[in-house]
């Protein structure tokens, strides 16, 4: 629960900041494609920081309580923000375009995430 509360709140912080740095740092710097490809990231980044406060809540003893699958949802989620945002905050650095290969490991890393997420509910007593 505390890692994915850490872990959530780390990544709203970064998204706000590595947002900034690009609307203002990059924005004369990158092309429109790149800073297009850079806000791509933050925006993912930023939903799934807090799909991973919200896993670290449920996992709360009153709510769902931990399970293996809100474990499993969160450390999804957690890999997806790293493989996703980071692949895309990459390329948009880099323009080395077979980072964009990796993106999508990180999107079914969501996938996972949000799946392990429903089968949680599904398996409370709520």
């Amino acid at each position: 629960m505390k890692l994915f509360l850490i872990a959530g709140a780390i990544n709203g912080f970064l998204s706000v900041a590595l947002g900034a740095f690009g609307a203002h740092a990059l924005k004369e710097r990158l092309s429109e494609k790149y800073l297009a490809i850079w806000e791509t990231a933050v925006q993912y980044q930023m939903f799934h920081a807090v799909a991973l406060i919200a896993i670290a809540i449920l996992m709360h003893p009153n709510l769902l309580g931990a399970s293996g699958a809100l474990s499993t949802a969160g450390y999804a989620i957690l890999i997806g923000i790293i493989i996703f945002s980071g692949s895309l905050f990459a390329l948009a650095l880099s323009g080395v375009g077979i980072l964009g290969a990796i993106t999508p490991i990180g999107g079914v890393a969501f996938l996972v995430g949000w799946v392990m997420l429903i089968v949680a509910v599904a398996k409370s007593a709520l």
